[in-house]
């Protein structure tokens, strides 16, 4: 397991859970097919549960990641699993929230009473994710306390294209601009996300991030894997 953080808050403890390829493939089993015929999926959610009580053994809220800005609340473990969205919060203890990623930014925001866990890609930046999980934390959890970013494609190597870097820059400032390791222009990502905390009023992430095209982690860009780590963080000790 790559790494285990806990952050004590005024209600209780958040746990944070940043997986590698040791926990296994860690996505949501697909719901069809490639040629849209529901998928023989029973064996492989067997196995995944089991990878995830492995972790935390309570049901996950799980999401079906779209690159936009919709973050559910959830009331209870596993409650909106398999929903649409990119972020999901709650101030309830012992409810587990998740995102796979394989180059996507993974942030979890804690704030005095609650968390959000987020999946941000440049698209769900744009989108305004972040602020969105903010806002939301912030009408039912009260003020923040810290940000925590997991691993993720660095700027050396995510090369990107001029006009997207444009549409990401003008949004979130120049300092997502980037050089990769070969010289071609480079979104930073983790830049990305500071400057989307920054506009939300939450703290940056403090911290070295590994860069996912190390092979200790799932990387769609650097490798084409199909596999996902996951982000996934629980509340103990709430009692609301």
């Amino acid at each position: 397991m790559a790494e285990t953080i806990t952050v004590p808050t005024p209600v209780g403890t958040v746990t944070v859970v940043f997986t590698d390829r040791s926990d296994g493939d860690l996505r949501p089993v697909p719901l069809a097919l490639s040629d849209g015929s529901p998928a023989d999926d029973a064996s492989e959610q067997a196995a995944l549960d089991q990878r995830r009580r492995a972790i935390v053994e309570a049901p996950w809220t799980w999401l079906r990641q779209v690159h936009g800005a919709s973050v559910v609340n959830a009331a209870s473990a596993g409650d909106h699993a398999g929903v649409s969205a990119d972020g999901a919060m709650t101030t309830m203890s012992g409810c587990p929230l998740a995102v796979a990623t394989a180059d996507c930014a993974p942030v979890v925001l804690v704030a005095e009473a609650g968390f959000a866990v987020v999946h941000a890609g440049w698209r769900g930046l744009v989108e305004g994710v972040i602020a969105e999980a903010a806002a939301q934390l912030r009408a039912t959890a009260g003020s923040p306390m810290t940000t925590l970013l997991g691993p993720c494609i660095s700027a050396a190597a995510y090369e990107f294209g001029a006009d997207d870097l444009r549409t990401v820059a003008n949004l979130l400032g120049d300092g997502v601009r980037g050089v990769t390791e070969w010289g071609t222009p480079a979104l930073d990502l983790r830049a990305g996300v500071a400057g989307a905390c920054e506009q939300a009023g939450w703290p940056h992430p403090a911290g070295s991030v590994p860069c996912t095209s190390d092979d200790r982690w799932y990387s769609h860009r650097a490798r084409g894997d199909e596999g996902r780590q996951a982000t996934v963080a629980w509340l103990t000790g709430a009692v609301r």
